[in-house]
């Protein structure tokens, strides 16, 4: 089978390596659309375990079922999570999910970016859910970062009415306006450099756009009775934005890191402000199951438009032109490769 091995943002080639075998309790899933997450071009990051196969918002057909599985038959239409909790440990059982030592070490194989992949058991058994009838592949590729918004939302205690600033209008902010605009947020800002990505947040919703550089104190109390942001998302993963994040939160507020910062960098929090003025400050990584039954209902309802997200739909050929769009942040905002489509 055809697989795009990524050696880094630059590298991602065309390459053939067999197509997996199945076991008990697994199934093989044809990939039909995965969509490039952020974190995929996070190259630091990736680029330690290259080369390899990435793509873990994947979407498809199951087209063969192996002994004991019962829940599931060839045609049915999938999304398959990559990572998955034990749900019985301590973390689990304490809602942190993410911190299961389980969720860290499954995975899929040999990843999203190509024809076909091999789901373990355990992912079978909790971390794969049937499409609704109607709903695409393109959009179940959003129900993985959908996920990850709804536990961060959820973690944050976003309330209707209250005012909302997203820090970085990528695919993880924009996630974040439609979801905050679903629950009935206030007036929700969305901040950027990048202005098609500002102007995608002004067709999705957003009250407010700000370009980045601009004082943002003084920008969000304009036409909001002087008060700042009653929650902080940061989607962008650069100091600057951490630092604008302190400064704009109102008494009483939160700030949820959302991305996190390149390895080894400090951020100076000012701990007796935040202390006197009862400031909080969270993050939240990936997300569990039920986060992903709850983005499956929201998609199929239409509550959440995602398929006015995507920008491109590139072949396996084309993986590296995608990678290289994600990376860029210019003029794309969810890139889908789709591995059987044709040039």
């Amino acid at each position: 089978m055809r697989v795009a091995m990524y050696y880094n943002n630059r590298d991602v080639r065309l390459e053939e390596m067999p197509k997996p075998d199945i076991g008990r309790g697994e199934v093989l899933v044809k990939i039909m659309a995965s969509g490039i997450c952020g974190s995929d071009v996070m190259e630091w990051y990736r680029i330690k375990k290259a080369p390899l196969v990435l793509g873990h918002e994947a979407a498809g057909e199951i087209v063969e079922v192996g002994e004991g599985v019962d829940r599931f038959r060839v045609g049915d239409r999938v999304f398959a999570a990559h990572h998955v909790p034990c749900n019985t440990c301590r973390y689990c059982l304490n809602n942190d999910h993410t911190s299961c030592d389980m969720l860290h070490t499954t995975n899929f194989y040999p990843g999203g970016f190509a024809e076909y992949v091999r789901v373990p058991p355990v992912n079978v058994d909790r971390g794969t859910f049937l499409l609704p009838e109607g709903m695409s592949f393109e959009q179940g590729t959003f129900i993985e970062p959908l996920a990850c918004v709804i536990r961060g939302q959820r973690a944050a205690g976003l309330r209707p009415g209250r005012h909302v600033l997203i820090l970085g209008g990528g695919i993880s902010g924009l996630l974040h306006l439609l979801l905050a605009r679903t629950f009935g947020a206030g007036r929700i800002v969305v901040t950027d450099i990048n202005e098609s990505r500002l102007q995608a947040a002004r067709e999705l919703g957003a009250d407010v756009v700000l370009n980045a550089n601009e004082d943002l104190p003084v920008r969000l109390c304009e036409g909001n009775g002087g008060r700042l942001a009653d929650l902080v998302i940061v989607c962008t993963s650069v100091l600057p934005a951490f630092m604008q994040a302190l400064q704009c939160v109102d008494r009483g507020g939160t700030i949820m890191c959302f991305a996190p910062t390149d390895p080894g960098v400090d951020l100076p929090v000012p701990v007796y402000a935040f202390w006197r003025n009862n400031i909080r400050m969270i993050h939240s990584y990936g997300s569990s199951p039920m986060d992903a039954t709850v983005a499956i209902e929201l998609i199929a309802r239409g509550r959440v438009p995602v398929e006015k997200m995507i920008t491109h739909r590139l072949s396996l050929e084309d993986a590296g032109l995608g990678f290289r769009l994600v990376a860029e942040s210019k003029n794309s905002i969810k890139v889908i490769i789709e591995p059987h489509r044709s040039l």
